[in-house]
């Protein structure tokens, strides 16, 4: 049996996804910048994926921007805000648990003379909020906060975040990096204040290497790349018309019957937290502490699709490879950062020891993943963690 839990790293494309994509690639391949009709036929399929995607958001489709994904639609976002409204200050707020396409920019950002200060999180992965408004000053020109933690799933309440940030300080801008969040959210950034908003195609069974950005309209960013006027000089480049298509049509699949997936992935996370609960010398982590017995209401505090669960005694790379023999992927934390030798930030901010650190799974599971699949994992827990644990270090 081969049960794939990584749907946070990556998801399988759609069938409907690749059908369109090989459609563009093959029969209307042509350049959208061309005059000719193979031309205008590609600039049609940018035109209903950008219409779908403003429609999904309820925003302006002209506030739509394409790039090959959401490391570089985080990169565009905080970098090309932080120069374009440098005049009016230098200092960024972010917090201690976002992804390294947030961390590492900011760190650029800091090296050229900006301020950099990073919001602390309590230990379910929630942002303590009075710490971060009083993190706000004078120079404050941009805050950056994730919708949902890639690798343990803990959500921040971005419409009373955003609200309070107003009432201190009104012409912020505000990012948010919902990589995570979209597809399992209904996200909709002016009426929430969302400035600035990421996301990509392959966290819900769209293609790699495709990923958007919105931005207000009364928001300024510089381009990172120049050379060319396609996206209104913002993000010049042919753009990539097969893809682009197919993070229309992903974006538009994933709200399709959105409140009966949504509500399958919840009792799928109760259930398997449950049981896991019941092994030995484990911690499950982004949960919020009043969640006791994996109340529904409180499990529906963190993403519906994300576990991350420490196994004491044994080092996560060991587990994960044992899992792989029984068909199970799964991953030791968060993939797009796992060459890296250091700690998890996320995992260190909310306060996990190193050996902690060195034991964390993280599950994640799609709307295709069954109840059968769950409970052959749970199964194979039970099988190796007994064995594994003898051989544990000392």
């Amino acid at each position: 049996m081969e049960v794939y839990l990584d749907n946070s790293a990556t998801t399988k494309v759609s069938k409907e996804v690749m059908d369109l994509m090989t459609k563009v690639s093959c029969e209307d391949y042509g350049n959208p910048s061309s005059k000719h009709s193979m031309g205008m036929r590609a600039e049609q399929y940018i035109k209903k994926a950008t219409e779908i995607i403003a429609a999904t958001l309820k925003v302006h489709p002209r506030e739509i921007l394409f790039t090959s994904g959401g490391t570089e639609a985080n990169n565009l976002a905080l970098v090309g805000a932080a120069f374009a409204n440098n005049r009016r200050g230098n200092h960024i707020i972010t917090t201690r648990i976002e992804h390294p396409s947030v961390q590492e920019p900011v760190l650029f950002l800091e090296n050229c003379g900006f301020k950099i200060d990073f919001a602390p999180v309590d230990r379910s992965g929630r942002l303590i909020e009075e710490e971060l408004y009083q993190l706000i000053n004078k120079d404050t020109i941009l805050i950056s906060i994730m919708y949902v933690n890639n690798e343990i799933g803990s959500v921040q309440d971005i419409d009373k975040i955003i609200s309070e940030i107003r009432k201190i300080k009104r012409n912020v801008i505000i990012h948010v990096d919902a990589t995570q969040a979209i597809g399992k959210y209904y996200i909709y950034p002016e009426r929430e204040g969302i400035d600035l908003l990421t996301f990509s195609g392959h966290k819900i069974h769209g293609p790699k290497g495709i990923g958007a950005l919105y931005v207000h309209r009364k928001v300024k960013i510089n381009p990172l790349v120049y050379g060319g006027g396609q996206q209104r000089g913002f993000r010049p480049g042919t753009e990539n018309v097969p893809a682009i298509a197919g993070l229309g049509l992903a974006i538009q699949e994933a709200y399709d019957k959105f409140n009966h997936k949504i509500e399958k992935l919840y009792k799928f996370k109760q259930y398997f937290l449950r049981e896991v609960s019941k092994l030995d010398d484990i911690k499950i982590n982004g949960i919020p502490k009043e969640c006791e017995n994996f109340e529904m209401e409180y499990i529906k505090m963190t993403a519906p699709h994300i576990m991350s669960v420490s196994f004491e005694g044994v080092r996560s790379e060991v587990l994960l490879h044992a899992l792989e023999e029984k068909g199970i992927y799964v991953s030791s934390g968060s993939a797009c950062s796992s060459n890296s030798p250091e700690s998890s930030a996320t995992l260190t901010g909310i306060g996990l020891s190193t050996n902690q650190i060195d034991s964390t799974i993280r599950f994640s599971m799609s709307s295709w993943t069954t109840m059968e699949e769950i409970d052959y994992t749970i199964d194979q827990l039970n099988e190796l963690l007994p064995f594994l644990r003898r051989y544990r270090r000392r």
